[in-house]
């Protein structure tokens, strides 16, 4: 993994805390003086080629692993992900780009993205197709495959995003596409829309992946790949190409053992509806028998196909996201070795420019080792609470601009940016208006941002939207509450960055991991959060954060545990945090710091990608 910086115009080494750094396509290039940025913007995309071709000299021979997502997140103006699956899936290929591991990212491109959401004046979302161009990001490439799906073959073409690492390394990230003029109109639209339509439309997109996946980088060259990464079950179906595959060149048995020993799994969720299952009636409808029905149901599960089942049984390694999912996935699928590799975010990625300025002058080099962020337990408090205001005033900005609502940079800020789903349960902070109001007048003013999508079809979700601007309009003159419309990856790190406490409060044990409390911690924000997830390992109390509710792994989904969560959360507001917020400023900032040192350092893809490499790719 070595990380020798190239100059893309000169080719020269560029020597450490010496680089001259800009953005190109949200990439950051690295370069060892303005002659040579200079001459870069002059042509950026032919320097940009050549770069990309020469990590190409050696790339297709020598890819060793092939990492399949449903959904990848690069940058908001790429609209391939829906959340914190995407999300996730991107930083770990912008980490393996920046770390040389030899991997080539496999997901779909969707023409119509996951939607753009309007909310109207009293919270209701409306949906909307997204507009973008793939050309502007991406390159055609020539080789197409096909695939069967209800008897019908579905040409595939394919795209490619170039993941340019700090060093010049190159992680090709394929989009498939069946935009293609030789498809029926339907079979056209199969990758317009990330999680949309009804079951058929989704088993042929999981269809797409899985198998025409495996197809595509066969078809693009990719001979060496010794491990398939499933980014949970949807691109599960890569297994059933793999054995045929096996099968058919042996001309023998079944042979499960030798594509085992190739697949790596990784589920996300404990909540049973994030486990796709599909009635097997549909299933022979859609998919051309690539292994006998005996077969399948053997693998994938007797009454329907499961795809984590299925992913499961034909893998070496699988893991959770958080040292609890382990427990949680292990009770759920009781007999299969499962372990864990926390989850970790893009360090660079999600630190804001005030935060980035500042590590880069106390912590050189950090953003391609960020476990030298410990280090941040030396930055003078003075300049973090600057960098804080910096961010805070930018968010704010932003607020300003979308909402022509002004907020006040001294007042404690809470954010809450997710998912809106019930099981997060955005609106627990108003189940006792009363106590809440006279936190805010008695112990010290509060005002929150809340933003985030409910998927089309989660009217419970909706729901809890239009119900926190019913609070919204109930505390307008106490208790400034903001919902921000159309939550994207640029406006997810406004916030975590620009808040000055972030709130998490999902249903135990339903967190899997959880990231945003990660994020904020880059900026130097301390969480507030239910112990589930990632944060029964990031938490100390008072030290980088704080706990709601019980510390025993109980799963919280009575009236009883929510009302003992309310209960914690209100006094830990009333006692502690807020009181400090105002009147002990520097241990305030102490816990900023010690955020930054003790979780920003740990809770990063760059480690989290180490330890894949090592527990699940090289044995």
């Amino acid at each position: 993994m070595n990380n020798i910086l190239k100059d893309p115009v000169c080719g020269m080494t560029i020597q450490p805390g010496r680089e001259l750094i800009a953005l190109y396509q949200e990439q950051k290039i690295h370069f060892c003086s303005e002659f040579c940025r200079n001459k870069f913007f002059e042509h950026p995309e032919q320097y940009i080629a050549a770069t990309i071709a020469a990590s190409y000299d050696e790339a297709k021979e020598n890819r060793r692993i092939a990492y399949f997502s449903m959904e990848v997140g690069i940058g908001s103006t790429m609209p391939t992900y829906s959340g914190g699956l995407g999300i996730l899936a991107g930083d770990t290929l912008k980490s393996c780009a920046d770390l040389r591991v030899p991997i080539i990212g496999v997901s779909l491109l969707y023409r119509k993205g996951y939607f753009d959401q309007k909310l109207n004046e009293w919270g209701g979302q409306q949906e909307s197709p997204v507009q973008w161009t793939p050309d502007r990001f991406l390159r055609l490439l020539p080789e197409t495959v096909q695939v069967k799906i209800e008897q019908r073959v579905v040409r595939v073409q394919a795209w490619q995003y170039d993941i340019v690492g700090l060093s010049g390394y190159v992680v090709p990230l394929i989009l498939l596409d069946a935009d293609v003029d030789e498809n029926t109109d339907y079979d056209r639209t199969l990758t317009d829309f990330l999680y949309g339509e009804d079951e058929r439309y989704r088993l042929a997109q999981e269809i797409l992946l899985g198998i025409g996946g495996v197809r595509i980088i066969d078809a693009l060259g990719y001979s060496g790949i010794e491990r398939f990464h499933m980014n949970e079950g949807h691109a599960s179906l890569l297994v059933l190409e793999l054995l045929e595959r096996r099968n058919s060149t042996q001309q023998a048995e079944w042979d499960f053992n030798s594509i085992r020993n190739q697949c790596v799994f990784t589920t996300h969720t404990p909540v049973p509806a994030g486990h796709d299952r599909f009635d097997y009636g549909l299933v022979q409808h859609s998919l051309s028998q690539i292994v006998p029905n005996d077969v399948l149901q053997m693998l994938a599960g007797r009454e329907s196909l499961n795809m984590t089942v299925l992913g499961l049984n034909l893998s070496r390694y699988v893991n959770g996201v958080a040292k609890r999912h382990e427990e949680v996935s292990q009770e759920m699928f009781p007999g299969y070795p499962i372990h864990h590799i926390t989850n970790g975010v893009h360090s660079w990625t999600w630190t804001c420019d005030s935060f980035r300025a500042l590590y880069d002058r106390y912590i050189p080099g950090w953003s391609n080792d960020p476990t030298m962020l410990r280090h941040g337990i030396g930055i003078p408090k003075k300049e973090i609470w600057e960098a804080h205001l910096m961010a805070k005033a930018s968010l704010f900005a932003h607020i300003k601009e979308q909402t022509h609502l002004s907020l006040s940079t001294d007042i404690l800020t809470v954010g809450f940016a997710r998912r809106a789903t019930a099981y997060k349960r955005a609106d627990l902070i108003f189940s006792d208006i009363n106590w809440l109001l006279e936190i805010a007048k008695q112990v010290g003013s509060l005002q929150f941002v809340f933003a985030g999508k409910a998927h089309p079809k989660d009217y419970p979700g909706k729901e809890l939207i239009r119900h926190i601007f019913e609070i919204s309009r109930q505390l307008r003159e106490q208790i400034p509450v903001i919902f921000l419309e159309n939550y994207d990856m640029e406006q997810a790190k406004a916030i975590v960055s620009g808040v000055d406490l972030w709130l998490n409060t999902p249903q135990r044990p339903l967190e899997a991991s959880g990231t945003s409390g990660m994020k904020a911690a880059h900026n130097g924000v301390p969480s507030l959060s239910i112990l589930d997830g990632w944060w029964i390992e990031g938490h100390i109390e008072g030290v980088t954060g704080w706990s709601i509710g019980s510390q025993k792994p109980e799963i919280s989904a009575s009236d009883a545990l929510n009302r003992q969560d309310t209960e914690d959360l209100y006094r830990k507001l009333q006692n502690v945090i807020v009181p400090m917020f105002y009147r002990e400023r520097d241990r305030w900032l102490d816990v900023m710091r010690q955020s930054i040192a003790l979780n920003a350092s740990f809770f990063n893809t760059h480690r989290m990608v180490q330890q894949y490499v090592t527990n699940a790719y090289l044995p």
